[in-house]
């Protein structure tokens, strides 16, 4: 059944939460202007030919590397004026993550959507500082909580005067370098009067395989991504990259981006097939 939301979750032209799907892609990280550039023009077209709304993403920092010697990206400056170029010249809304409560401001001024990363949905500080952006937030479920903890976070949210909340699946750790999903977490977060995110590639993400970074199967990305479908999301989250075994950070899990048409026609056949 569609859900009622009491919040408004319009951004570009598009809801998030009124039944249809929206899509967030970028690469994982800002690596260069070209690059997202590229990537944002891609998914924007395959977005159109479907009627999907779409939102680039992108990390202007990873801050949680597995590695110190890992890439992290641009910064905040270079990576907020990539951003903004994206935003303004190909007319798309735009989502990044921040990592620290001070940088909140700054990126509430590109960036339509705001992610919290799943390490620290608990911070408080981070949340009440990105909820006063008045931005849309996308607030990751932490892979060691319950999908009925994420109420204490979309509070925390709302309680500094923003109720414009996202809540994101993105896997729960399964023994070492494991993740698994429980699709009940779906309609639980559901439940909690959010619209929900399907975080594909993260949740076939490993967590510290490679030694000094994180492996991953993006092979079992679509069919997990078919099944939240089958569940009833209100947003997928994919990264996807023109060579991801070259990219500098997540490879292992980001979909080709020559591929990324076929990934999603494979989604909204179950997503629109769903009682509605």
């Amino acid at each position: 059944m569609t859900h009622k939301f009491d919040a408004d979750y319009r951004i570009g032209g598009f809801s998030i939460g009124g039944g249809g799907l929206a899509l967030m892609a970028g690469p994982c990280s800002l690596e260069s202007l070209d690059l997202g550039m590229e990537v944002a023009a891609t998914m924007k077209g395959i977005c159109a030919e479907r009627g999907v709304g779409y939102i680039f993403k992108a990390s202007f920092d990873k801050a949680n590397r597995t590695s110190i010697r890992s890439w992290r990206g641009p910064g905040l400056a270079a990576g907020l004026e990539q951003l903004a170029r994206i935003k303004n010249e190909l007319s798309v809304p735009v989502m990044t993550d921040i990592h620290e409560h001070w940088q909140a401001e700054e990126a509430g001024k590109v960036a339509d959507i705001l992610q919290i990363p799943a390490f620290l949905c608990r911070q408080t500080d981070l949340l009440t500082a990105a909820a006063r952006t008045g931005r849309i937030l996308n607030v990751k479920k932490a892979q060691f909580l319950a999908p009925e903890d994420m109420a204490n976070a979309a509070d925390k949210c709302r309680e500094a005067g923003n109720g414009r909340v996202l809540l994101c699946e993105r896997g729960t750790m399964m023994g070492y370098h494991q993740l698994v999903v429980d699709m009940r977490s779906l309609v639980t977060m559901r439940a909690l009067g959010c619209p929900v995110v399907f975080d594909a590639t993260h949740s076939v993400q490993r967590p510290g395989a490679l030694g000094q970074a994180s492996g991953g199967d993006r092979a079992m990305a679509l069919p997990l991504a078919r099944a939240a479908a089958a569940v009833g999301i209100d947003a997928l989250f994919v990264e996807t990259h023109p060579d991801p075994d070259r990219a500098k950070s997540d490879g292992p899990n980001m979909i080709p981006l020559r591929e990324m048409g076929a990934f999603l026609d494979d989604v909204l056949a179950i997503h629109r097939a769903r009682p509605k």
